[in-house]
């Protein structure tokens, strides 16, 4: 950067919008660690402007969820704490609109010293799945959905999660779905949602109540896997923030309420020809194609593997229980909600396929990049699905892990997989899921206080 001029050229329309006329007083750097977490460096704009070169440890991306770190075997020097080049992607840079000052944040790619991309960073896991289509002559296509829920405030972990009060005074409630009431009920926190994204430049495509209580669910359009997954990034923390303006928090758990239903990222998918821009899945003939099917049946066969990606937390697995709207399978149909992969109704240009069995709990860019990598898999392997399930598919065939140790069993038995989303990538991954499971183990859950204390 030579001058703050320059990098201001660079900036997408809508940040441009955000800071004109008004004097930039911060800029933020920011990177999404292994967990989705946002981390980086804050500076003032003339600092950031003036810098030639801007570097993090990368012991970062050892670290679980907690805020430890997760010992990698034969690792050389992981804790020597050696530097990352980080450079700013001017394409993501939008507003910080909850901030007193003027601010930008701005997502960074990771190199080290050589220029290369590291493999661990999640950002560059999902530009390598995507270049692995693009060599094939494939552009992928996404777009997630977003579940989550607004709740009222919980500094205690010993306390269960309630839903929010709403501007009635009562407790959200549920099994209320698409109810425009409910939706009205905590209204100041979306209008803050629509503004905050509108600042940002992220488009909404609807916002729904969901069936849990003060549960919403908000789609995006379709678009990059790389730039949707950006936006999931960014949206969590505008909702969050929003959420904080109005005396609730906003959770991305998979499953908060044991009486409640879980949060999803369900991911509809589909596939370009980059030189005519029709939609691969489509044939000349408006049926699918073959690789429409072999995408379903890639999904079929490596989501097991994928799902510490898709399902990343012990609380995770809370979430897959039949009678609360979740996937308990991985069988395909069209028009069908209780399949694990469905085929949503559209007409032939719009033909997608739609992973339901990713939380909302997953890091976007690691959960986007493991549906694809087993969608590509399925299609550079031919594989042929199962036939389409008939009727409620909940109680059918399960193939799917019940839990994260059996999942990580999974994946570090599946060289395919490793390779496509990265060996190294991988081994790092699993070693910090393990980690926190291993911690997860030593807590005494109040089930074991209450059933067994005085009863064996």
């Amino acid at each position: 950067m030579s001058t703050q001029n320059d990098w201001l050229e660079k900036l997408p329309k809508a940040a441009k919008e955000y800071i004109a006329g008004r004097r930039l007083e911060e800029v933020e750097c920011v990177i999404a660690d292994t967990t989705g977490i946002a981390r980086g460096k804050a500076m003032p704009a003339l600092k950031f402007s003036s810098m030639d070169s801007m570097y993090m440890p990368d012991v970062i991306y050892y670290q679980t969820v907690t805020g430890g770190y997760a010992d990698i075997d034969d690792l050389k020097d992981q804790y020597v704490e050696g530097d990352m080049v980080l450079k700013p992607d001017f394409s993501s840079a939008t507003a910080a609109p909850w901030t007193g000052d003027v601010t930008l944040q701005v997502i960074h790619d990771v190199e080290d010293q050589k220029g290369r991309p590291i493999p661990m960073v999640p950002r560059n896991v999902l530009k390598h799945v995507v270049s692995l289509y693009e060599k094939e002559g494939w552009i992928p296509v996404v777009a997630p959905e977003m579940e989550f829920y607004l709740v009222s405030p919980n500094v205690d972990p010993n306390v269960p999660i309630e839903p929010m009060i709403g501007r009635t005074g009562r407790r959200a409630a549920s099994q209320q779905s698409y109810s425009m009431s409910a939706v009205d009920e905590y209204g100041p926190v979306i209008d803050d949602i629509y503004d905050f994204a509108e600042a940002q430049g992220l488009e909404i495509d609807t916002i729904i109540q969901e069936g849990g209580g003060g549960q919403i669910e908000i789609n995006l359009k379709h678009g990059d896997p790389v730039k949707l997954a950006d936006e999931v990034f960014y949206f969590k923390r505008l909702i969050k923030e929003a959420a904080l303006r109005h005396n609730c928090f906003a959770t991305f758990m998979a499953k908060p309420m044991a009486d409640q239903p879980g949060s999803a990222m369900h991911i509809h998918h589909s596939i370009v020809d980059p030189k005519t821009g029709q939609n691969l899945f489509t044939g000349e003939d408006d049926k699918a194609t073959d690789l429409h099917s072999q995408f379903i049946g890639g999904l079929q066969k490596y989501l097991p593997a994928a799902l510490p990606f898709i399902a990343p937390y012990v609380n995770s697995y809370r979430r897959f229980v039949a009678e609360y709207s979740a996937p308990t399978n991985l069988e395909w149909a069209a028009d069908n909600r209780t399949t694990g992969i469905r085929i949503p109704t559209s007409g032939p240009a719009a033909r997608r396929v739609e992973n339901r069995v990713a939380g909302m709990d997953c890091n976007p860019y690691i959960a986007i990049a493991a549906s694809l990598a087993c969608g590509y898999l399925g299609m550079k392997n031919a594989l042929k699905p199962r036939k389409a399930a008939k009727g409620v598919a909940y109680f059918g065939h399960n193939e799917m892990p019940v839990s994260i140790q059996d999942a990580l069993a999974l994946l570090n038995d599946c060289p395919e997989l490793s390779e496509v989303m990265g060996d190294h990538f991988v081994r790092i991954y699993s070693a910090i899921k393990t980690a926190e499971n291993e911690e997860f183990q030593q807590v005494i859950s109040p089930w074991e206080r209450e059933h067994l204390l005085m009863n064996v």
